[in-house]
């Protein structure tokens, strides 16, 4: 806006309040006062409303000007609390399509990996590939039909993780040493797939690419909402495993934030051919309080 606009719209205000000063002065003059008044008595004239300036200012200006800044600031903060409203909800669903985008890359990838390894029960003809293949319905299942939600079970993804190491283990046989513990106080929702997915890096990047002897610690604790899960896997060092291992995890931290926010941590370190992955999460943050349903 240049200045000569400023110009007028000052111009135009204070001619607006001017007339609006007059206008109401006026009425309440000879439209009000005669029916509150019993006549005889004086009034202003027309002509001495519009140039009693000084009066105009002082008792209808600031006074239509007071209401009007009130009414503007009320509709102001209905405004921005709508757009506010709106913004919170645009982000809602944005965050919610971006992670069904990241289940989305996340499914086909186990999937695959999981019927290359039931390929090769059965090009071995081993009497255990029917079962593999119950193991992967229920896993199948689980992701398909019971993680609908943002939130799910601890128990279930409990027994996701065990359908999963179970089936791994008919892959390696002996060759994989594999424990999980887990322990919880309580049966809370978390976030689903996300310990699938820590646990799939592990056997991905590790058993798969160890040839010795690979091993697998898992750990599950949860007491007074305080949630603790740790993957610990030997690792043989390879020229890319760095780079995917990384990529898989960027994939699961990305689903952490826009699910936790700030009430996670996820540490990852390597020592002595032992990758290990920690994940810790405070359950006890108000978003949690209302979930939406679960199962």
């Amino acid at each position: 806006m240049t200045g000569r606009n400023y110009v007028f719209v000052v111009l135009y205000f204070l001619a607006g309040s001017y007339v609006i000063a007059a206008f109401t002065r006026t009425t309440g003059i000879y439209l009000l006062e005669p029916l509150v008044r019993k006549p005889p008595f004086e009034q202003e004239s027309i002509g001495e409303i519009l140039t009693d300036i000084p009066w105009l200012i002082e008792e209808y200006f600031i006074h239509n000007f007071t209401i009007a800044c009130i009414f503007g600031f009320c509709k102001l903060v209905k405004e921005q609390y709508l757009a506010q409203q709106k913004t919170l909800l645009l982000e809602k669903e944005k965050a919610e399509t971006e992670l069904r985008a990241l289940k989305t890359q996340l499914n086909p990838h186990f999937l695959f990996n999981t019927l290359n390894n039931i390929y090769s029960l059965s090009m071995l003809g081993s009497p255990v590939t029917s079962k593999s293949i119950a193991e992967l319905a229920e896993i199948l299942d689980h992701i398909l039909y019971r993680c609908n939600h943002t939130y799910v079970p601890v128990s279930t993804e409990i027994a996701l993780l065990n359908n999963y190491i179970g089936l791994e283990k008919l892959r390696y046989n002996d060759r994989l040493k594999v424990n999980f513990k887990h322990q919880i106080d309580q049966d809370v929702p978390i976030a689903p797939l996300i310990l699938l997915s820590l646990t799939e890096n592990a056997f991905k990047h590790g058993a798969g690419e160890d040839i010795g002897n690979p091993s697998i610690d898992i750990t599950l604790e949860l007491e007074h909402n305080c949630f603790r899960f740790v993957v610990a896997n030997s690792f043989a060092p390879q020229p890319n495993s760095s780079k995917a291992e990384r990529i898989g995890l960027d994939n699961i931290k990305k689903q952490l934030d826009l699910i936790y926010g700030k009430n996670y941590a996820l540490n990852i370190s390597a020592n002595d051919d032992i990758f290990v992955v920690l994940l810790t999460i405070n359950l006890n943050h108000n978003d949690l309080k209302n979930t939406m349903p679960i199962g």
